[in-house]
């Protein structure tokens, strides 16, 4: 199936479980949030979508992959961190959202990298010679990212100056 291995189908089948959850909740709720249950199955698809990650070697060593999947744990890691505990002071709602919402615009650079190179099967949409077009997909992605944040920035500003 699209030249995946079983780890590399089990990976694709969360990432896309993940996106669809982050989504889901970044509409529904306008943002991620560990305390309700789409926001935790986002956040334990993702760091399961990272941890396969660091598993898959079909291309030989450490790649660019491996970097984005050790970020994504990272990043999880603390913006759980800002979730529940104080260490962020005022701002951890922020940085919280800040984190969580970064981690889908690695899923969505990175499963674009993905699809882009693999579909259609046989005659992909990129390929070596036209790989420059990743440059305006990512920065259309960061541009979509910046504006999703600001927007989520301003809704919860509001929404946590009303409750103090």
């Amino acid at each position: 199936m699209l030249g995946l291995t079983p780890l590399g189908a089990f990976h694709t089948a969360i990432s896309l479980a993940a996106i669809v959850a982050g989504i889901w909740a970044l509409v529904r709720d306008k943002e991620i949030a560990p305390a309700n249950r789409l926001g935790k199955l986002y956040l334990v698809t993702t760091a399961a979508t990272a941890a396969t990650g660091l598993m898959i070697f079909e291309h030989g060593g450490f790649r660019i992959g491996h970097t984005f999947a050790v970020l994504t744990l990272l990043v999880v890691a603390i913006g759980t961190v800002a979730a529940v505990t104080p260490l962020f002071g005022r701002a951890s709602h922020y940085v919280q959202a800040a984190l969580y919402s970064s981690t889908m615009l690695i899923h969505l650079i990175t499963g674009s990298a993905e699809s882009l190179t693999r579909l259609p099967p046989g005659a992909p949409l990129v390929t070596h010679e036209n790989a420059f077009v990743f440059k305006d997909i990512i920065g259309a992605l960061v541009l979509l990212y910046l504006i999703g944040l600001a927007f989520q920035l301003r809704w919860l500003r509001g929404r946590l100056h009303s409750v103090s």
